[in-house]
């Protein structure tokens, strides 16, 4: 039997492995298996505390989408990843040091029970993203392949975003402009589609249409992206509360040079097994 948690944060809902005490490997078929809410378990993504072999880490953190794709970061899964571990007693720490496929990410537990994650720098240079484009800049003309023309920012929060500014997220065509967007040739590596609309300088509501995972609740890295990109548009204060579909993140980037740090709920649903045979059917 394989052991699992089903978590979520703010509706950004997780299948969380321990992947240090039971030894596996999953295909992607299977992880599509795991992440399919009628025939599987049921998740945006799927999460595998692993061991580090960097000293200075206490854990190895990876994270796959619902479409068996492995990507570098996912900010309400490093607050459930943190959760997570502390709950189940694989480590007493307050501020955990992880290992991405992106860097170092280093979560806070706080007394209320939300966690705090250092997100790291922002990175706006196209290659970094990637975006292939002439130069950077501040907002980018983004031609879609149905004839219209948006305008967005792009930034990396180590996973590629960009960020389009409208006047009403709950009118906004999130459902055809996300996988216009998603898939679009400039984004070699495909990107995480954010609608932003600004209620004023410290609150922001936002949709996020993500990579490989489609529409989601909440989308940390997503909310990370929107408020830089939304202070370097002069549109935002360094502090900005983002009103997401499932709920409240908290962002801050005290000044150009600093971390993002994001701050918010994770919420531990229910564990579970599910036979190992029922896995290898797929």
């Amino acid at each position: 039997m394989l052991k699992f948690s089903k978590m979520h944060g703010l509706g950004n809902d997780f299948v969380v492995i321990d992947a240090i005490n039971q030894q596996f490997e999953l295909s992607s078929e299977q992880i599509r298996f795991l992440s399919d809410r009628r025939r599987g378990i049921g998740c945006d993504q799927l999460l595998l505390v692993e061991t580090s072999s960097r000293p200075e880490a206490d854990f190895k953190y990876r994270i796959f989408n619902a479409d068996g794709g492995e990507v570098s970061q996912c900010g309400n899964g490093a607050r459930c990843f943190a959760r997570f571990v502390r709950d189940k007693g694989l480590t007493d720490k307050d501020i955990i040091a992880v290992e991405t496929t992106s860097g170092m990410i280093y979560p806070q537990l706080q007394d209320n029970g939300d966690v705090q994650v250092d997100m790291g720098l922002p990175h706006f240079e196209p290659a970094e993203i990637p975006f292939i484009v002439e130069q950077k800049a501040t907002t980018y003309t983004l031609p879609l392949s149905n004839g219209q023309e948006v305008a967005i920012g792009a930034v990396s929060m180590g996973n590629p975003h960009s960020v389009m500014v409208v006047d009403n997220v709950k009118t906004a065509d999130v459902e055809i402009l996300g996988p216009l967007i998603e898939s679009h040739v400039q984004f070699p590596e495909r990107v995480n589609a954010g609608f932003m609309e600004v209620v004023s300088p410290s609150q922001i509501n936002l949709r996020v249409y993500e990579r490989g995972a489609g529409e989601t609740e909440a989308c940390g890295t997503g909310a990370c992206a929107a408020v830089v990109t939304g202070i370097q548009r002069g549109l935002l204060a360094r502090e900005v509360s983002v009103l997401l579909p499932g709920g409240e993140l908290k962002i801050a980037w005290p000044d150009e040079h600093a971390s993002v740090w994001m701050t918010g709920p994770a919420t531990h649903v229910f564990d579970g097994e599910i036979a190992w045979a029922m896995i290898h059917k797929h």
